[in-house]
């Protein structure tokens, strides 16, 4: 060992040092001070806990404390947009499609994920690059601090709309496949793309035909009151009020529509908009 350096806050630390008997009391002038180390050194200096002064708090000039934090900026003031050199239609071009986000939203078991893997599956097969965050799979990772509370829930959308945003920002058609209970958050996410990038798709199946459904048996813990804050059970469901796409089953004023049929209805809206095309 070549030496041992002590890192101290300056000004406001006087050190008193005992090494080999002789003593020397310096200022930490780089904020560093650097011992030479023998073999023997954790015997030989002793740092004299005594000789250690402190500035009193009521002994410090404000107006010298000020000066000494002004010279710092906030950190909003260093965080800037970083342009990239390659813009969003540029990638589009390149993708021969236009960058969306498909939100597909309805109640537990309306069957949003399996439209999202229909419609991910048929855009594939025509050479469209589509990626899909299901609700589950975020809570895997991305979302894995969150809860089913209200705050958390909202928490849970907004991160997934911003991901969301990103792909569509690189050109890529991003299937989004979530409760999503409530509108605001929904509309938040809407809000940050623009005009018509988001394609709100309503998966309207009656409550008493997701029960009938229920392959983890959810609805029925919720009923049993074993778990709280379920949508459609306990906490409330807001229905799209002007959603681009949607699939009514057994409500009676339309035919349902097998997940192949819903995808299909889907790129025929995106078709229509000219998503794909570059």
């Amino acid at each position: 060992m070549e030496g041992l350096a002590i890192r101290a806050s300056r000004p406001s630390i006087l050190c008193s040092l005992h090494l080999g008997g002789d003593s020397q009391r310096q200022p930490l002038s780089d904020g560093y001070l650097r011992l030479p180390v023998s073999s023997n050194a954790a015997a030989n200096i002793n740092l004299v806990a005594s000789s250690v002064s402190f500035h009193p708090v009521s002994a410090i000039n404000v107006s010298a404390q000020a000066s000494l934090t002004a010279d710092v900026p906030a950190l909003s003031d260093n965080i800037v947009w970083h342009e990239s050199s390659i813009c969003r239609c540029d990638r589009q071009q390149l993708l021969q499609q236009k960058g969306c986000v498909i939100w597909i939203t309805g109640l537990s078991t309306s069957g949003k994920s399996t439209v999202a893997c229909a419609l991910s599956k048929a855009l594939f097969e025509r050479g469209k690059l589509t990626y899909t965050l299901d609700g589950d799979n975020v809570r895997h990772g991305l979302n894995r601090d969150l809860t089913f509370k209200a705050e958390d829930r909202t928490e849970n959308i907004r991160r997934i709309g911003e991901v969301a945003k990103l792909f569509a920002n690189v050109g890529v058609i991003c299937i989004a496949s979530l409760i999503s209970p409530y509108r605001r958050d929904r509309d938040a996410c809407r809000s940050l793309l623009p005009e018509g990038d988001f394609v709100e798709v309503f998966m309207d199946v009656p409550l008493s035909v997701c029960e009938s459904r229920d392959p983890k048996g959810l609805y029925r813990l919720a009923r049993a009151g074993k778990i709280k804050g379920f949508t459609g059970i306990d906490d409330p469901y807001e229905a799209p009020l002007n959603c681009e796409v949607r699939r009514a089953e057994h409500t009676g004023h339309d035919v349902s529509c097998s997940p192949r049929q819903m995808a299909e209805n889907i790129i025929s809206y995106l078709l229509d908009k000219g998503y794909l095309e570059g």
